[in-house]
């Protein structure tokens, strides 16, 4: 019995699930804290309260530049705002 297999250029080419561009690593508590002169574990209670945006993956937290970018950014901004007035 002989099987045939459809020709390479008749199927989809496969699409990555998400695009390499958007990927953006992730940083544990000891690394992000070290970035913001905090300790691992101040910035782990900030996470759970919200207050900075962070993710459990599995049992340990982790961070993304841009978000710990983005709170640095409001910081700065809110402590102008206040200023001002």
């Amino acid at each position: 019995m002989t099987y045939t297999f459809p020709s390479r250029n008749s199927q989809v080419p496969a699409q990555p699930r998400f695009p390499v561009t958007e990927f953006e690593p992730l940083l544990d508590s000891v690394e992000a804290a070290a970035l913001l002169r905090i300790h691992p574990k101040t910035l782990q209670k900030m996470a759970r309260r919200g207050q900075i945006l962070g993710r459990h993956v599995g049992k340990v937290w982790r961070f993304r530049v841009s978000d710990l970018n983005d709170w640095l950014w409001r910081q700065d901004h809110a402590m102008s705002g206040a200023s001002a007035d």
